[in-house]
């Protein structure tokens, strides 16, 4: 795992790229590569690329970045790993390429030498990858297929800028860290930015499955290579539970396996959920020593305390077990580094317990953990997938019914909702009887109408602003075009598209590499999601049971009480991480704003009934009070945090 950053001087008339430069865009990124560094400018003068290397695979000076080929015309930086590069080496030497290193590295070279720029489709694994074409003076931009590894990139005169993280670009001369309004008013929605925005006007992030490519005048081609969709093997027994339980381990199996690659130490971040148990299961089952495993929680917060259920764990594998408690004061010390690390705001709360399971993981030398993302997505965990079918069903029942009559039945029920400390303004719910849509996210902020009472309209006067909704059903159209057409599906594709792309992966990247510690995703590998997209919502939710064909497929290998037990997430929530020290800068900072962008009276309102009643407005607070921390030490260069 690295980082890396470039400029492409596609104008005739721009500066020259400076050593100087080069090294500062580096170091900004110092902490994704503490092992070594490199710069490379090519002898055109027109392109420049720096580099940070976290050791992983062959730890000698053989792995050192920027990489050329032995005539120089072709030069890569590459962020990630690539887990079948020994399956591609023997065809690449079969061929005649000589390898200098034991790097996957290496391997990309030659592999975009051979095939050209669709090599991307014989890689297995998470990368961002940068390549630079002397022969044809053209540079490459790649994502991962699932979008583990980010990428961003701005056309900024005349050149394009692009890093494995935003800081890394700003050095640049006329680079300069303001809003952009349009990706502000999706933000707000969804609690971070949906590709291929940033919040950074004129900065955008690549989309996972795609490739950009800039040619020598500096016109710009986006590729789309990869898509969950459209994978179906129509030999194979979707509907037969205990094919599709057996195909589930199998292709889980080698997933752990190809994700042990490694010449340094690894580990697992275990909850004693189903997810990261079966990390360690299958991990233990391969190894021929202890797995090293690493839980977090949270002082005074017993119901989501996992300690007890990973320790089950830990025990029954022979783990080496490791354990760290936090509480809020942890939190607000915290707070610099994460806004810092982050880059532009993810609404999570998860990002501080994360930070030190991720810290305790590299303190204790493992440099290489294993982590349970995208589990629930694809297999449908989670009980809000399961409500919005049901809503969805609800909402064709009732399509012939006045909306003066539904409105005036949720009238009826807010007092209800409000004693039960449910958001009485906004919920899926409210969105049937108001005949507005249902599903838009699993972590939603801001729904249009309440958005819409929330922001300073006249800040963002001037832009073609659609509902945020729209997102959602350009990705459902393409599911339903590509024949998944049931609810659950299409809910399923969005949320691989948006949620785990932007928001839950990326918080994994940003904080596990903020203590140079690279986390890897079995659960991820595009094998098992083309399967898995392709089972059928039935045997997802089977019984109404959230994720049932995974909790069925590792019956056996793990214990039933854990394959059983309520899902409880992980360390934090919004609710229960939102104390009252917490609340208490939160409302300092939004009462006191140094911008136009909210209506004032609102947020203050807001605050006040969440004060007063304890109402869940948790995802808005959250949404705010990041936006605001972002705002601060971004934008305002204010580093008083």
């Amino acid at each position: 795992m690295c980082g890396f950053a470039g400029i492409f001087r596609y104008a005739s008339r721009t500066p020259e790229i400076s050593d100087e430069l080069l090294t500062r865009m580096g170091d900004t990124i110092a902490h994704r590569g503490p092992d070594d560094s490199g710069t490379y400018r090519s002898a055109c003068g027109r392109v420049g690329l720096s580099f940070r290397r976290l050791s992983i695979i062959d730890l000698s000076p053989a792995g050192h970045q920027p990489m050329s080929t032995p005539d120089g015309s072709i030069t890569l930086v590459f962020n990630g790993e690539i887990y079948n590069h020994t399956s591609l080496r023997r065809e690449l030497e079969a061929l005649g390429f000589v390898y200098r290193s034991r790097t996957d590295t290496e391997t990309i070279l030659y592999a975009y030498a051979h095939w050209g720029e669709h090599f991307v489709e014989r890689l297995h694994g998470m990368f961002a990858i940068a390549i630079w074409d002397a022969r044809t003076e053209r540079l490459l931009l790649y994502r991962d297929r699932i979008g583990i590894k980010p990428l961003y990139y701005a056309d900024h005169h005349g050149s394009i800028v692009f890093g494995s993280e935003i800081k890394a670009m700003l050095p640049v001369p006329g680079m300069t860290a303001e809003v952009s309004r349009e990706a502000l008013y999706h933000y707000f929605t969804y609690i971070h930015t949906p590709a291929p925005w940033t919040l950074y006007d004129g900065i955008y992030k690549l989309r996972a499955g795609y490739y950009l490519v800039v040619e020598k005048n500096g016109d710009l081609r986006l590729e789309h290579y990869w898509d969950p969709l459209g994978h179906r093997d129509e030999d194979f027994p979707y509907h037969d539970e205990a094919a599709v339980t057996e195909r589930i381990r199998t292709l889980f199996r080698e997933a752990v396996e190809k994700r042990m690659m490694s010449d340094v130490p690894f580990g697992v971040f275990l909850s004693g959920g189903i997810d990261s148990s079966a990390n360690v299961a299958f991990m233990s089952e391969l190894m021929d020593r202890p797995v090293d495993t690493f839980t977090v929680a949270i002082r005074g917060q017993e119901d989501t305390n996992e300690f007890r259920w990973a320790r089950r764990i830990a025990e029954r594998y022979h783990t080496n077990h490791h354990e760290v408690v936090i509480d809020d004061g942890g939190f607000l010390d915290l707070l610099p580094t994460i806004v810092h690390h982050q880059d532009e705001p993810l609404a999570d709360p998860v990002c501080f317990p994360l930070y030190h399971v991720s810290k305790l993981a590299r303190d204790n030398g493992t440099i290489v953990i294993q982590v349970g993302e995208g589990s629930d997505e694809q297999f449908a965990g989670y009980e809000s997938y399961l409500r919005a079918v049901r809503m969805l069903r609800l909402e064709y029942a009732l399509r012939f019914v006045p909306r003066l009559v539904t409105r005036g039945a949720y009238g009826l029920l807010s007092p209800l909702l409000r004693m039960r400390k449910v958001d009485y303004r906004q919920n899926v719910v409210r969105n049937v009887m108001e005949k507005e849509p249902v599903f838009w996210g699993n972590a939603i902020g801001f729904y249009d109408k309440e958005k819409c009472r929330a922001l300073n309209l006249n800040t963002f006067e001037g832009l073609e602003l659609s509902s945020s909704y729209e997102l959602a059903v350009e990705q459902y159209r393409k599911a339903v075009l590509a024949g998944y057409s049931d609810d659950l599906q299409r809910i399923v594709y969005w949320e691989i598209k948006n949620r785990l792309a932007e928001l839950l992966l990326m918080r994994v990247d940003k904080i596990t590499m903020a203590v140079s510690l690279e986390a890897r995703v079995p659960f991820l590998d595009h094998r098992l999601v083309e399967f898995s997209m392709n089972i059928p919502s039935s045997l997802k939710t089977k019984n109404g049971t959230p994720k049932y064909i995974l909790r069925e497929a590792m019956r056996g290998i793990l214990p039933d009480d854990i394959i059983d037990r309520k899902k409880i997430g992980f360390a934090g929530s919004g609710k229960n991480m939102l104390t009252p020290d917490i609340f208490r800068h939160a409302r300092s900072l939004l009462e006191s704003p140094r911008h136009d962008y909210y209506n004032p009276s609102y947020i203050r309102a807001l605050l006040d009934e969440y004060e007063r009643s304890s109402i869940n407005y948790t995802p808005q607070i959250w949404a705010l009070y990041n936006f605001e921390l972002w705002h601060r030490w971004w934008i305002e260069g204010d580093r008083s945090l």
